[in-house]
């Protein structure tokens, strides 16, 4: 047994260095405390690599069969009032969403960006009248002051009023004469046109198609299928479209750089009325988590441009934000994977191992240098 332990000796790798002939210097232990603060380090590093999941990445055609999508966004417009500024959503072919599920607010700001009022829910689906106000019609037909085309035609409302005068393109500008109106405090709007600011926030689910949506001042309406806006009695020069984009992202929302490129994004309005034109593209992502749950979202890059449409630029168009999304017929899917525990401890090792070695190496680099430089000295050939 003794012969045997006598032999084991032999296999040693680290032979053990003798008690009386151990020599330490500041260097050695200048270089100890450098060491274990690189170690310290890269084993921080290390843990935080093996905490963070692995994420692999698939590309492949989207096959999903979502008949919707849901547009999220946060938009704030400082320099016009809520009551002159509509958000309207439109698909490809240019036809306007009819039917549109939707939490769409409003909410009124001062100048400095402050809210005046609780929000409000923004009507952006067309009514259709119920029998309570059919029957109402019958029995009572407002004055269209002489606007309809249809001598019949009734004007109970102050919309509808406005809506015979845009059929002839004509310009209501008495709006306090028309009775209609009056109850809608109109003139005191006007008062507040462009010294307040909107805030326009919440989601609407479109169909999954490529489509757009635009935020622009005043009444949309449509006149043999082409879109308008009314922006009587102001003209379309007066609107200060400046805006900041607080959030956009479609589907889940995610925080992430990729799912809302346009945060806190700021359009500035710097010569007279501007139109805001930005183009999207969107991909499907899909996410699925360490536990198995899935995510369905989308990412989107962003192309951006605005122009002036003063009369003096010679532009057409009309001022407003306005949002064009394409769909890609690309998905993404993000699979997040555990990172293995073996690997982890593999390169902890490595890490104290290799930093120990060149440490040791520097060391006794060092230590020998100085000798060498110091019976130099002794001896007198050091120049």
């Amino acid at each position: 047994m003794f012969d045997f332990l006598k032999k084991l000796r032999r296999f040693d790798a680290y032979p053990k260095t003798l008690e009386d002939v151990k020599i330490q210097t500041y260097g050695g232990g200048t270089i100890t405390i450098i060491s274990f603060i690189i170690m310290s380090l890269l084993f921080w590093t290390e843990l935080v690599d093996y905490l963070t999941p692995n994420v692999t990445e698939e590309l492949f055609v989207d096959t999903s069969r979502s008949p919707n999508i849901q547009i999220n966004l946060d938009v704030t417009v400082p320099k016009i009032s809520c009551d002159f500024l509509a958000l309207d959503a439109m698909d490809a072919s240019g036809e306007q969403h009819l039917q549109i599920d939707h939490n769409i607010y409003k909410r009124r700001l001062d100048l400095e960006g402050k809210p005046i009022e609780e929000p409000k829910k923004e009507d952006i689906v067309i009514r259709v009248k119920n029998e309570t106000e059919a029957a109402k019609n019958k029995t009572e037909c407002g004055s269209c002051y002489g606007a309809a085309i249809d001598p019949t035609r009734c004007c109970n409302t102050c919309e509808e009023v406005r809506e015979a005068y845009r059929e002839r393109r004509w310009a209501l500008d008495n709006i306090d004469n028309i009775s209609q109106c009056q109850e809608e405090k109109f003139s005191e709007k006007l008062k507040t046109a462009f010294t307040q600011g909107c805030q326009i926030y919440g989601s609407l689910v479109v169909n999954r198609v490529s489509g757009s949506f635009h935020i622009a001042p005043g009444k949309s309406f449509s006149v043999s299928h082409v879109h308008v806006h009314d922006v009587q009695p102001f003209s379309s020069g007066e609107f200060n479209t400046t805006h900041r984009i607080r959030h956009l992202s479609f589907g889940t929302s995610i925080d992430s750089q990729t799912h809302n490129p346009l945060r806190d994004t700021v359009g500035l309005a710097e010569a007279g009325s501007t139109m805001f034109q930005y183009y999207l593209k969107i991909v499907p992502t899909t996410y699925v988590k360490k536990d198995g749950t899935v995510i369905n979202t989308n990412q989107f890059s962003v192309t951006k441009h605005q122009k002036s449409i003063s009369m003096m630029s010679g532009e057409s168009g009309m001022p407003g934000i306005f949002f064009s999304y394409e769909l890609s017929p690309l998905m993404v899917k993000y699979t997040e994977k555990e990172r293995s525990f073996g690997h982890f401890i593999t390169n902890v090792c490595a890490i104290i191992g290799g930093v120990y070695t060149v440490a040791g190496l520097l060391d006794t680099f060092l230590y020998h240098s100085v000798k060498l430089i110091q019976k130099k000295i002794e001896l007198g050939k050091l120049s």
